[in-house]
């Protein structure tokens, strides 16, 4: 489930969470230096980065486990290829191509059957993407008047490497496995492995 607490609170604390809100907190509340006025343990950060991606992804803490299982399995960097699952998630993808303004309205449009994956119908945000998926709003319009908002009440930001955006047509490509550079989040990702690791 996706947090729905006052989005404020974390982003001062976390930093900024661009999947999480896309609203920004007022300049000069800086609560992370009031809240931890003294030094922080090891434990503490690695905790903290591990909320970014939490609060970010719109995770389940068991959701988050699985993710850092799978990608401790396999052969390259733990870290990045946990960033790769998360980044290549249904409804983060469309939150990257810029038809959903945040993640979890990235998870509604799924959830509401209005995203096609190839041609077919896709209801689990969660979905994997892969190389040379082609994502599209169903051809209703009042599906694709719900994106076309989303379009206008968002300022265009630089397309990922990895994806492309057909805006007339209500579709994206996928070009290419993310390059972990391209994820918009101030984030230690072996710090999160750490974490978990303490925890086994």
């Amino acid at each position: 489930m996706h947090y729905r607490g006052p989005c404020f609170q974390k982003i001062r604390r976390l930093g900024a969470l661009p999947g999480l809100t896309s609203q920004k907190p007022r300049a000069g509340s800086d609560l992370r230096k009031q809240s931890c006025p003294g030094k922080k343990s090891q434990y503490s950060i690695c905790l903290e980065e591990k909320q970014k991606l939490h609060f970010h992804y719109g995770l389940t803490e068991q959701q988050l486990l699985k993710y850092v299982c799978i990608a401790g399995n396999a052969k390259r960097s733990t870290g990045q290829v946990l960033l790769q699952l998360l980044e290549m998630r249904l409804d983060n993808i469309l939150f990257r191509l810029g038809m959903a303004s945040t993640i979890p309205q990235g998870c509604q449009l799924v959830n509401h059957r209005h995203i096609l994956v190839n041609g077919r119908i896709v209801d689990i945000p969660s979905y994997r993407c892969k190389c040379r998926d082609i994502i599209i709003v169903r051809d209703e319009q009042k599906f694709r008047a719900l994106v076309q908002n989303y379009f206008d009440s968002t300022s265009p930001e630089e397309l990922p490497k990895h994806l492309m955006l057909h805006p007339f047509q209500y579709k994206g490509l996928i070009n290419q496995i993310i390059d972990s550079k391209w994820v918009d989040l101030k984030i230690n990702e072996l710090l999160v492995v750490e974490y978990y690791s303490r925890q086994t």
